[in-house]
């Protein structure tokens, strides 16, 4: 049998095994995996290469259309700086755009804003906020994956804006109630807002300005408290739970509580909370701002040996990009958001697989399969027959230094500047297609989708 592409001679990371195969691709899907696999149009040569199912990273901001945020990112940089770090499915939140996505109009004019500018795939999720739940069922009728809500401060609540904000606990309880009969997963930001926000006024008032003492301003307990809450109304409302960017084993381990017990709850955290501690937030400033805070070297440990342990079920970027100015100042009063898309695949390899002996299988799970299934993307996040053809190839034990000329980032710079990272994506594919190369950089742009369930 003929084939479009195959890959050749990479170490193939399948769902049970990681070995030495060649992988067929024939319309974009992958057709067969084997040797001797026939003759194809064009052979990829993977010899020394991991060959990985492309990451599909459950947690991204582009802020097309954008509104007063338009300079903030766009669907084609961010795009292209996803096929750069080897991800071939972003899961794209409901803010920070402005009209926020919250209801089937607003969904539409994200769909417009991103015509013909996707260089990979893009899932969307609605928004949960006080004035959208008798119009949750729209976003459902139009394919979102899933729902997003803050129970921390978040945008501006007046409806007239346009701009996405946090729910209250009756608020919250109401939109649980109608995504449980929907049947839909609502993601959640999960931080006591009015402990948090008290922290941080007390902490400015008298002068602790400091980047611990931002981390002050939102311990732990304030994660788990919300966590907690969340777990409690999801059992009590039927509702399918995914706790967004955990930052603290505490909270992870009140997951693993509730799902032990039968709860359906699943969570995310973040390469940033496995790849920087707060001496080293120190060090960057304000490009490693984010909510939940980055935490202390114990806690970093702590979390290595929940991920290890398989009580997290996949990473996110969550890139949170804004303009270089609302960067600047002091550390309370700058964006909280960190621009990693790029550099997830790469950093959590050299850390997790290369540092730490985490198995491939286990990493494919984490960055592509497990987000897949959670999302219903059937298609999605394996190398297996039938599926469709994206994936990422792995250069290991490759070291170089990221700087901000490497960034496709409408808004060129990010926490990791300056770092030494032990591993280079260097291909990917989108249904087949090579959309970017190492010696090339981004090619074959705009071949992305809009995806829906």
């Amino acid at each position: 049998m003929s084939y479009d592409r195959i890959i050749k001679n990479g170490t193939v990371i399948l769902e049970h095994d990681a070995i030495k195969t060649d992988v067929a691709i024939k319309d974009g899907v992958i057709a067969a995996i084997g040797r001797d696999l026939g003759t194809a149009n064009e052979y990829i040569d993977a010899a020394g290469l991991i060959v990985s199912p492309g990451m599909v990273d459950g947690h991204v901001h582009i802020t097309d259309p954008g509104g007063p945020r338009s300079e903030w990112e766009g669907y084609e940089t961010a795009t292209k700086a996803a096929a750069k770090g080897g991800v071939t499915t972003c899961v794209e939140m409901p803010l920070n755009q402005v009209p926020a996505t919250i209801d089937r109009e607003t969904l539409h004019i994200k769909y417009e804003a991103g015509k013909g500018k996707l260089t990979v795939d893009v899932a969307s999720l609605g928004g949960l906020v006080p004035h959208n739940i008798d119009r949750l069922h729209e976003l459902a009728e139009e394919g979102v994956v899933g729902y997003k809500c803050f129970v921390s401060t978040c945008g501006n609540p007046d409806p007239e804006s346009g701009d996405f904000c946090n729910v209250n606990n009756y608020e919250l309880y109401e939109g649980m109630t109608e995504l449980a009969r929907l049947g839909k997963i609502l993601l959640m930001h999960a931080e006591n807002a009015e402990i948090c926000d008290g922290l941080g006024k007390k902490a400015v008032a008298e002068g602790r300005l400091t980047a611990k003492d931002y981390i002050a301003s939102r311990p732990v307990f304030t994660e788990v408290e919300a966590v907690r809450r969340a777990l409690y109304l999801a059992k009590e409302t039927g509702c399918k739970l995914h706790l967004c960017h955990l930052s603290s084993p505490e909270a992870i381990e009140e997951v693993t509580k509730a799902r032990n017990s039968g709860q359906d709850v699943t969570c995310e955290s973040c390469g940033h909370y496995f790849a920087i501690d707060d001496n080293q937030f120190e060090e960057i400033g304000t490009k490693a701002k984010c909510s939940p805070p980055i935490r202390d070297k114990d806690n970093q440990d702590r979390m290595w040996a929940k991920l290890l342990n398989g009580e997290i079920d996949f990473i996110t970027s969550d890139h949170s990009p804004c303009t270089p100015d609302l960067k600047e100042g002091g550390i309370f009063d700058a964006w909280g958001g960190i621009s990693s898309l790029q550099n997830s695949v790469d950093i959590m390899f050299d850390e997790a697989v290369q540092k730490r002996g985490m198995a491939l299988t286990q990493f494919a799970k984490l960055m592509a399969t497990n987000p897949a299934d959670l999302f219903g993307l059937e298609q999605k996040g394996r190398i297996a027959v039938g599926k469709d053809a994206d994936i990422v190839m792995i250069k290991p034990d490759s070291s170089y230094v990221l700087t901000a000329d490497d960034l496709e980032y409408r808004n060129k710079f990010s926490a990791y500047e300056g770092r030494t990272i032990g591993a280079q994506v260097a291909k990917t594919l989108l249904r087949g297609q090579v959309v970017y190369d190492i010696e090339a950089g981004v090619i074959n742009p705009f071949q992305g989708e809009f995806v829906t369930v």
